[in-house]
């Protein structure tokens, strides 16, 4: 089983926050959809075999594309790869895209999944991130897409200073509202050249605290629990069967590919990742050159990501597992390395089972980077 992850490049604007690849001008749109059906094309033999069980438009606003070009590139993508029956096919969307009647459209198009970067209920904090929508545009919105999709997950995003407990608790409230089965909630972060980074260096914003993130992700695990959702991921919540099937795809080290400038494919041996370069991209594929770079995985490349996607999710990092596949070495090797989680109660041992505690589970990233096995064996 596999999954097609597809980049859609273009943004109407820049969130302040945002590191990922997209440009502001559409004036190659068109060239883009036709290269990365190309691409859709020109990759098809690096899964034969396999079945297609999701396929994502993420961004850069996939929304911004559309339903003509959205759908043209779903049948590439059954015209090229064994599609399975039923599969999750969700596209990621910003609320001002989403009139009634786009919904409308999308709803009688093969798209079955949302994703709404909702972000935050409040204006002051959207005004800040530089979204392109506002409070009451997200609220229409949701009303609007319920009344015509089922599987829906909404962002949401945390620690922005200034945002107090309470309204965080109301941010939560307000999406627990319109009876959402997922979201997805993230610590807002700063990363380097953001715009973002040169407020808070000019003294426009404050820097956001690790004691508030910390605080709000105990708030958000709390709410959304007693609410029915399951904590599947550091950052996802679903209500049963409404897990998302593709990044559950990239936590069990299914394969993907991965479709458009800066998207990155994994195949259970090597990593690749295409040129970071609207331009680029398109000069490549025009000349029937795919612009990927690939790496092979050493074993301690893979049993890192093993450690690092294991204890993010509920599945955890099987001790048998990581002898069966990586070897007596490396299991005495995590044994060692996580004594000291387990005498501080950050991690435990259920099953053959190695996963955080409740109060791990915000330093979970910290805990797998010591877990790490360095060069060993290269």
């Amino acid at each position: 089983m596999s999954g097609i992850y597809i980049h859609i490049p273009f943004c109407k604007q820049a969130c302040h926050y945002c590191d990922f690849h997209f440009s502001t001008s559409m004036k190659k749109k068109d060239e883009m959809v036709s290269a990365l059906a190309k691409e859709i094309f020109m990759r098809k033999n690096e899964i034969d075999n396999e079945v297609v069980e999701t396929i994502y438009f993420g961004g850069g606003t996939p929304s911004v594309l559309t339903n003509e070009e959205i759908n043209f590139l779903i049948a590439e993508v059954y015209k090229n790869y064994n599609v399975a029956e039923n599969p999750e096919i969700t596209l990621e969307a910003n609320p001002d895209d989403l009139s009634t009647e786009r919904l409308y459209e999308l709803s009688k198009s093969p798209i079955n999944r949302l994703s709404i970067g909702i972000q935050s209920f409040y204006e002051e904090d959207l005004k800040m991130m530089n979204r392109a929508h506002n409070s009451a545009e997200a609220i229409k919105c949701l009303q609007e897409a319920t009344k015509y999709f089922d599987n829906i997950s909404l962002d949401l995003i945390y620690g922005i200073p200034g945002l107090t407990d309470e309204m965080w608790k109301q941010n939560i409230e307000t999406a627990l509202s319109f009876g959402i089965p997922h979201i997805s909630s993230y610590a807002l972060t700063v990363e380097p050249k953001t715009a973002l980074r040169k407020l808070i260096d000019s003294g426009k914003i404050a820097e956001p605290q690790d004691e508030v993130a910390s605080n709000h992700f105990m708030i958000l695990v709390e709410t959304l629990q007693q609410n029915g959702f399951i904590h599947y991921e550091l950052s996802n919540f679903g209500k049963e069967n409404y897990f998302s099937k593709n990044n559950s795809a990239y936590w069990l080290g299914k394969k993907y590919i991965g479709i458009g400038p800066s998207a990155h494919s994994y195949d259970g041996e090597k990593r690749g990742w295409n040129v970071a370069n609207n331009s680029l991209y398109l000069k490549s594929i025009q000349e029937d050159i795919l612009p990927i770079e690939t790496e092979i995985l050493t074993k301690s490349d893979r049993y890192n990501e093993y450690i690092m996607t294991g204890l993010r999710t509920i599945w955890g990092v099987s001790l048998e597992r990581i002898e069966s596949e990586f070897g007596l070495d490396y299991l005495n090797y995590l044994k060692k390395q996580s004594q000291k989680f387990l005498d501080d109660e950050l991690v435990f041992i259920e099953n053959n089972i190695l996963k955080p505690t409740p109060k791990g589970k915000f330093l979970t990233d910290g805990i797998a980077s010591d877990l790490f096995y360095l060069n060993l064996e290269e």
